[in-house]
């Protein structure tokens, strides 16, 4: 984790659920601000090394838990946050007689960091508000990087004031921590961001293809149109290693596909034409195919060599 300073905020009893290549320098954020944090994670020894990692890096053993059920980690915790792998992750560890609800007290605030579907956001912030607590849809993007540099993008939706109380303390690993709408609104903008990041790539793609054959130094043509309108994100930190052939950057073609799902399922719902995200999700799958499961989404370029 590189080093950030700490907005002061007091310190707060949180719970994370979910110590993946997200969640666990997010938790670990959270802890360098001085937060009380329980960790659970479904592999007990990463929960186990989590704790010994950031007893050392904050001085603070006596306030880093770890607990071996999602109900026994969110015991007394004033916020609950959430980062796993899907709709049926997020249900196992919210719902249950050993899921976080069960162990939450009143009032208390659970924000999900996964990117799931709207609708099991919907489905879990009924279940939540049933029970006397509050549920934040909140997806994040930055990917492993900004996670590990406290700088991600947090999209959110529930109630207001649920969200008024996350935000500071969330705001230990995030550069922007913005309330959408209600519930599943933040779902919905986590698909329009990846319905962009998609385009941008696959265009990308195409684009250091076409200037590789026709025999053009493409890291100086980069250099040169990075500064005009075709500079992106996508272009200023994969640009030069997709030219390179480089496709170990942190978001994995899996993840994306399985994002892009989401998306057409809810397009399928609301009737939204996409058919570029469609077309580019098989392109995924044709990487997927390759072997390229774990490259990240950059790695669209593959095919076209």
């Amino acid at each position: 984790m590189n080093p950030r300073t700490y907005e002061a905020t007091p310190a707060k009893r949180v719970a994370f659920l979910g110590l993946g290549v997200m969640g666990y320098p997010m938790a670990g954020h959270l802890a360098c601000a001085g937060h009380q944090v329980t960790v659970f994670n479904r592999t007990a020894a990463k929960a186990v090394a989590w704790c010994e990692e950031y007893a050392v890096a904050t001085g603070q053993k006596g306030n880093l838990h770890h607990a071996p059920t999602p109900c026994l980690a969110t015991h007394n915790a004033d916020l609950v946050f959430c980062c796993v792998g899907n709709d049926d992750d997020l249900r196992s560890v919210a719902l249950g007689g050993e899921g976080a609800f069960v162990g939450m007290r009143p009032g208390a605030v659970f924000v999900d960091h996964t990117t799931a579907s709207a609708n099991v956001a919907r489905e879990l912030y009924a279940a939540a508000r049933a029970q006397g607590l509050n549920f934040v849809d909140a997806p994040v993007s930055g990917g492993q990087a900004g996670a590990q540099n406290g700088a991600l993008t947090v999209m959110c939706g529930g109630d207001r004031a649920a969200f008024e109380t996350a935000q500071p303390v969330a705001m230990a690993f995030s550069k922007a921590f913005t309330y959408l709408g209600d519930s599943g609104a933040g779902q919905l903008a986590k698909m329009v961001n990846q319905i962009c990041i998609a385009g941008l790539v696959q265009g990308l793609a195409e684009a250091i293809a076409f200037g590789q054959k026709a025999g053009l130094d493409m890291n100086l043509v980069l250099d040169v149109i990075g500064k005009g309108a075709a500079q992106s994100w996508q272009m200023d930190n994969r640009g030069k290693t997709m030219v390179a052939d480089k496709f170990d950057f942190g978001f994995a073609v899996d993840w994306m596909r399985k994002d892009l799902g989401l998306v057409l399922d809810e397009a399928k719902r609301n009737g939204a034409s996409l058919p570029a995200t469609a077309l580019i999700d098989q392109f995924y799958g044709d990487v997927q195919r390759m072997g390229g499961r774990r490259w990240d989404t950059s790695s669209l370029i593959k095919r076209l060599r």
